[in-house]
């Protein structure tokens, strides 16, 4: 004879499994919705108590659309007629926060099928979600990264023709007032060679002179300049820890990242008002930051109690040519060029917003190491150069025909004599079939054979022979190997330019 109590006993372990959980909010609902039990992890995770919350409808915990769109009525209706009802979406607490939930409501039947309620079990997954997202914002980054890259080369390579043959243009010209014109033209490539770096920031392709930056003297030598940038209404504060140690990045291009972010900060606030900019000592240690590696960095922050972005316009500002402001007024590179900066740097760009009470961007930099601080403070200045000479024989090679042609029009009025070679597998076999030149130019990025392997090729077979290297990347793909020796160009390149670097080429090889 069962006298109940084999059924109490399975209730009562049933009661303390469910209590016992605390990372999951199980509880029970009947037909209607209304919560009629409440475990623990339920109150750790929701944060009402069991007295608070019995009683009440489910769709406390859901947002404001998620009622006026009738989502908890659909998910009931769904359970009960599928059997089964999962879904992610954000859900609130008590306190008005709100996380990432994964929900799932079964349906509770009596013996003879009919329906008696409902048992929901919620897991808070915020993490997992903000992984996933972390995740999916670097492979989207990275992909537009390597499309911009690509495209920053061959603007590269447009802009050094058309500065090149301005360049010579001018000189040959007569009239003062097509001189002047052509100096209109000449000032707009270079404002595109200017747009290109940005793009090349944004890539992590940009060329930096990386070192120990002391971001108080930084800062304080620049600050009558973002004063006179910025204007009167607004005003500058500055917010340093004392003693921080020097960061490893560039003072330059540090000096352009913190004056964009300046502006910005006073384009969000077109009333006036005050920025501050503040820097800590910060230490990251593993797993705080998924970018960033463990270890000391300093955290220097722009403010601003500007307008604000909503939650789309922040998860766009770091894309390349998004912006806000109106045409004509911001090109959409300023951000991603700073977020590259900062990638490049080994550092990060983090940006924290609010709709209404402004924005605050922090550029966190790697503290630099001792031994290198005293390095580059050793260093020794830099040799100037004699001019280069003018009877040389220069063999360019370059897969694009207008660089191509630039690049020996710049040469041959320099008074040089040319080659010329469309590919590395060309210039080879040009080096091999007569006397040699006296050094050898070289674009980079060129299919079947880069400039970099033909740089290897001519170190091996011509040790003597002078090489200079073009390119708008900073850094050479892995595995190239060693290029010491060879004479780095920065695209696009001027005539003074190319000059200097054929000084230096012969001054570093030997020119026949």
């Amino acid at each position: 004879m069962d006298d109940g109590t084999h059924n109490n006993t399975d209730e009562a372990r049933y009661r303390i499994l469910i209590e016992a959980i605390t990372d999951y909010a199980i509880y029970m609902l009947d037909p209607e919705g209304r919560i009629t039990s409440w475990n623990p992890g339920a109150e750790r995770l929701k944060g009402y108590t069991e007295q608070e919350i019995v009683g009440r409808h489910f769709s406390t915990f859901y947002s404001e659309e998620d009622r006026a769109n009738d989502l908890p009525a659909r998910a009931l209706e769904a359970a009960a007629r599928d059997g089964r009802f999962e879904r992610e979406g954000w859900r609130l607490r008590k306190d008005g926060t709100r996380f990432w939930a994964n929900v799932i409501i079964d349906p509770i039947r009596d013996a003879q099928g009919g329906l008696i309620g409902f048992a929901k079990i919620t897991r808070d997954i915020s993490e997992k979600r903000a992984a996933q997202e972390a995740i999916f914002q670097a492979q989207k980054m990275e992909a537009v990264g390597q499309l911009t890259g690509g495209l920053a080369h061959d603007f590269n390579n447009l802009l050094t023709a058309i500065l090149g043959s301005l360049q010579i243009a001018r000189k040959r010209a007569i009239r003062d007032d097509v001189k002047d014109l052509i100096d209109n033209a000449i000032q707009g490539a270079q404002r595109g060679a200017t747009l290109t770096q940005r793009l090349l920031a944004f890539a992590r392709r940009q060329e930096l002179q990386l070192g120990p930056v002391d971001v108080g003297d930084l800062v304080g030598g620049m600050t009558e300049l973002m004063r006179r940038t910025i204007g009167p209404e607004v005003v500058i504060s500055v917010d340093f820890a004392a003693d921080l140690p020097k960061v490893r990045t560039d003072s330059n291009q540090l000096e352009s990242a913190l004056l964009n972010l300046v502006v910005n900060a006073r384009d969000a606030m077109p009333d006036g008002g005050e920025i501050t900019i503040a820097a800590s000592l910060e230490n990251v240690t593993s797993g705080r930051r998924h970018t960033l590696s463990p270890g000391e960095y300093v955290c220097l922050s722009v403010r601003d109690r500007g307008e604000g972005m909503n939650a789309e316009t922040l998860a766009n500002a770091t894309t390349p040519f998004f912006t806000t402001k109106g045409v004509g007024k911001g090109t959409g590179l300023g951000l991603p060029m700073v977020h590259g900066l900062m990638a490049q740097s080994g550092g990060e760009l983090i940006l924290r917003s609010t709709v209404g009470e402004g924005t605050t961007a922090e550029l966190w930099l790697p503290v630099a190491a001792k031994g290198e601080a005293e390095t580059k403070a050793q260093a020794a200045p830099e040799v100037a150069l004699d001019p280069a000479p003018t009877a040389l024989t220069v063999l360019a090679v370059d897969d694009d025909a207008l660089v191509l042609m630039n690049t020996v029009l710049l040469l041959e009025d320099l008074g040089m004599d040319t080659i010329q070679a469309s590919s590395g597998e060309e210039a080879l076999a040009t080096l091999q079939t007569g006397d040699l030149p006296d050094v050898v130019i070289t674009d980079h990025a060129m299919p079947n054979m880069t400039g970099a392997r033909l740089c290897q090729e001519i170190q091996v077979r011509y040790p003597t022979l002078p090489i200079i290297l073009a390119t708008g990347y900073a850094e050479l793909p892995e595995g190239v190997g060693d290029l010491s020796g060879v004479v780095r160009l920065s695209k696009p390149f001027t005539q003074a330019q190319l000059s200097r670097a054929l000084a230096e080429a012969c001054q570093s090889g030997r020119c026949f």
